[in-house]
């Protein structure tokens, strides 16, 4: 900064400015609160159906957090430019002053482009002897008055650049960067241009020292905005690549890293995926950039001629923590199932690139026990945080049944010859493709890779990331999460063994299916609900009705729904998640349908028997399907202990309270819905907990038994409890709605429950015998 420029400064225009942003701060502050109560929230209770469930509740969700992130980015950009303006404001005094102290001792400063200089106010054909005489005097002055443009140049130049990082954050929209002031967000920047430099280094001259300063930087601010784009774009992606490589490189690191930092590898593998999922969120040019880059490297040895790993399976094994940006995590999946099908004919053999090394070379992960080699297996965790790309992904297709090489062919008509097929990336993941075999250290296999696949199936299905509930924002199910949901049914139902086999997949195929009964117990009832005839309207209507559904609804038939339940209720995880799903579902349901208010245009019927009676069938068959499987799984070849169910189901009793009351497993009907607000606001917890509350006391009591019963007798309890929850929930339901005749609403509960036990048992002897033990 120009002498003359801060001497002369008029901050009008500056103070203006600031007062303007303050203003804008008041305004967006009213309308980010009207958004949130009388948009967003309003919302949430609205009557969603059909499209307006997909796209427009949604639509207004993100619209209101819109106005928050704009509240947020007006505040830091207030506070950027009160606190700069604060400083140079300071500074213009200074420089005034000592320019004025100077004077006072007859010297003189005279500006001039680019610089300025001291010298004593005498003639002109005086000046030399006299700025001779008087040399330390200049001197002090001439530094004074440096070091103070040195400081307002900084304050400057920091708010020039953190307002244009900032804005560059958001290409469309607003960030919500938030900074509580000018200094937090400058140091923000500078660490990131530092620990950059770090990071860039050749890794053999990595010292342990700034091992500790890049761990503890990234750990710190991985989540700051500002910080992540510009280390990421700073350090570029060649060189992220290389660097993860070269610390786990015992040929290419510093030695003293696998000696002395060798247990901190995983927190680092961590943190640097966290900051890099963080930048990418960024639009700004240079992270844009960035993306592009990484991903025509991934196909690639990263270094070039001299070999090393594909930049897929480094990049891959950074993307097990964080959420990264959907666009980018859509582009990498697109050329990374290119590169598979390359490297394997179209997924006919296992790719030997993905298995070469495993027992050389640089260990890529330190999360787990894999070895990181194979770049799906980090990828789709990376998925599981990130729905919408994770649903785009599994729909996509692998390949057609056209291609010329397509190894795939399977006989989909039924009249025994095979042909060609067409394959999604879900069926090609999930039924053919080879995965890369590895063991842990005590020689058990590992399988990392499909569990991370059906981690990332969770949360492509249900809308939201893997491991978390569903909440009021979540939207709707979309047609694309609903077919995906119908494929893995389909498939487990066609081989059930795909899902049997690999046990440790069933808590996903689960917690996926609780938030699918509503579609589960339509199907039961064998009503085509794709059928557009007049003779079958008013059935669909009914059905519609009895079992509501917000947005899209997975069509499949009853074969394929008994079968998959049975398939999932063969492992004690997905078991426990259905079972206390489908009884909070059933216990909604039932306050639902009792409820006086409930328009008659949503009612399955007048007759409030027969609609009690139907959601007890529903229910109980969904329980009785999910018996046979454990019943198989205790009795047949896997010898499942009969306990493990019963502590899985105690072990809900803690994590369901987020569920209760919001229609578990309904997607968000009841929340949708006028009368599931009341349901929402405290009715549920009439009918709902008390089942619950029932529940976990019987499992936890049975959990603790000695032994278990004989299997005839266990059929029979599964039934009898079953009832038993199923009169409570209706008796409660009508108590809580003032109704008559208590004892004969549970009176049809009881019938309706006990009759649809019984039907999944018969049912899946006529479906699925080929997988019932001869017990």
């Amino acid at each position: 900064m120009d002498l003359e420029t801060l001497r002369d400064a008029n901050f009008k225009l500056l103070d203006d400015a600031v007062t303007d942003w303050s203003t804008l701060v008041k305004h967006l502050e009213t309308l980010k609160k009207d958004a949130e109560e009388e948009l967003h929230q309003a919302a949430n209770k609205a009557d969603w159906a059909g499209v307006n469930a997909q796209v427009s509740k949604e639509f207004i969700g993100k619209t209101a957090g819109e106005f928050s992130d704009a509240h947020t980015q007006a505040t830091t950009i207030h506070k950027i430019l009160a606190d700069t303006r604060t400083e140079l404001k300071g500074y213009h005094q200074e420089l005034v002053n000592a320019i004025d102290g100077g004077r006072k001792n007859n010297l003189t400063v005279i500006g001039y482009e680019g610089g300025f200089t001291v010298t004593t106010n005498v003639p002109p054909e005086g000046r030399a002897a006299q700025d001779k005489d008087n040399q330390s005097e200049i001197t002090a002055l001439r530094d004074q008055l440096q070091k103070i443009l040195d400081k307002a140049t900084e304050s400057d130049n920091s708010a020039k650049t953190v307002l244009t990082a900032i804005a560059d954050q958001s290409r469309l929209g607003f960030s919500d960067a938030s900074y509580k002031d000018r200094d937090s967000a400058a140091e923000a920047v500078k660490q990131a241009d530092e620990l950059a430099k770090l990071a860039r280094k050749d890794p053999r001259d990595l010292s342990t020292e700034e091992f500790d300063r890049l761990l503890n930087g990234l750990d710190k601010y991985g989540n700051d905005d500002l910080f992540a784009e510009r280390f990421a774009t700073t350090l570029g992606p060649q060189k992220t690549l290389e660097f993860w490589t070269g610390v786990n490189d015992p040929h290419r690191g510093n030695y003293e890293l696998g000696q002395e930092r060798l247990d901190k590898f995983d927190d680092l593998q961590r943190s640097l995926g966290t900051t890099l999922a963080n930048a990418t969120q960024s639009d700004s040019v240079a992270m844009t950039d960035w993306k592009r880059t990484m991903v025509d490297v991934g196909d690639k040895p990263i270094y070039g001629n001299n070999g090393g790993p594909m930049g897929f399976q480094v990049m891959s094994n950074l993307m097990r923590t964080g959420d990264y940006d959907d666009q980018f995590l859509k582009d990498y999946g697109n050329k990374l199932m290119a590169t598979e099908r390359k490297l394997t004919g179209n997924g006919e053999h296992a790719n030997p690139a993905w298995v070469r090394g495993m027992s050389a070379g640089p260990l890529l992960n330190r999360i787990g026990d894999d070895s990181g080699n194979d770049p799906l297996t980090g990828y789709l965790k990376g998925l599981s945080n990130s729905p919408d790309a994770a649903t785009d992904f599994f729909n996509q297709e692998f390949v057609n049944k056209d291609d010329k090489d397509n190894p795939f062919e399977r006989d989909t008509d039924g009249n025994g010859k095979n042909g060609k097929v067409s394959l999604s990336n879900f069926q090609y993941l999930f039924e053919e493709r080879e995965w890369p075999e590895e063991t842990d250290s005590k020689g058990e296999d590992l399988h990392t890779g499909k569990n991370n696949l059906a981690l990332a199936l969770e949360a492509a299905t249900t809308g939201h990331p893997a491991g978390e509930i569903p909440t009021p924002d979540t939207p709707a199910h979309n047609e694309e999460q609903t077919k995906l949901f119908e494929s893995i049914v389909a498939s487990i139902s066609d081989d059930s063994t795909r899902l049997t086999e690999h046990g440790y997949m069933s808590d996903s195929m689960g917690q996926i299916t609780r938030e699918y009964l509503p579609d589960i117990n339509r199907a039961m009832t064998d009503v085509e609900m794709n059928e557009t005839s007049e003779a079958t309207r008013d059935q669909r209507e009914r059905i519609q009705n009895l079992f509501p559904i917000s947005g899209s609804d997975a069509q499949m038939n009853h074969r394929d729904v008994s079968r998959f339940l049975m398939a999932v209720g063969q492992n004690p995880e997905g078991f426990a998640a259905i079972e206390t799903g489908q009884k909070t579902y059933m216990a909604n349901l039932m306050d639902h349908h009792l409820n006086p208010s409930l328009p008659e245009s949503k009612r399955y019927s007048s007759d409030l028997g027969l609609t009690v009676r139907e959601i007890a069938h529903g229910s109980g068959e969904v329980s009785g399907s999910l018996a046979v499987g454990r019943m198989e799984a205790v009795a047949g070849p896997a010898e499942e202990d009969d306990k493990a169910y019963e502590h899985r189901m105690a072990q809900w009793k803690n994590g369901i309270s987020g569920f209760v009351g919001t229609g578990i497993g309904v997607g968000t009907s009841f929340i949708a819905t006028p009368v599931g607000g009341a349901v929402v606001g405290g009715l549920a917890g009439t009918a709902s907990s008390l089942v619950m509350e029932q529940l976990f006391k019987d499992a936890e009591g049975r959990a603790k038994e000695e032994a278990g019963p004989k299997m005839g007798e266990r059929w029979e309890n599964g039934q009898d409890l079953n009832i038993r929850y199923t009169i409570l929930a209706a008796e409660q339901a009508a108590k809580a709605h003032h109704l008559p005749d208590t004892g004969t609403i549970g009176e049809y509960a009881r019938t309706g429950a006990r009759d649809g036990y019984l039907h999944a048992g018969t049912y899946l002897d006529q479906v699925a015998p080929e997988l019932r033990t001869d017990i």
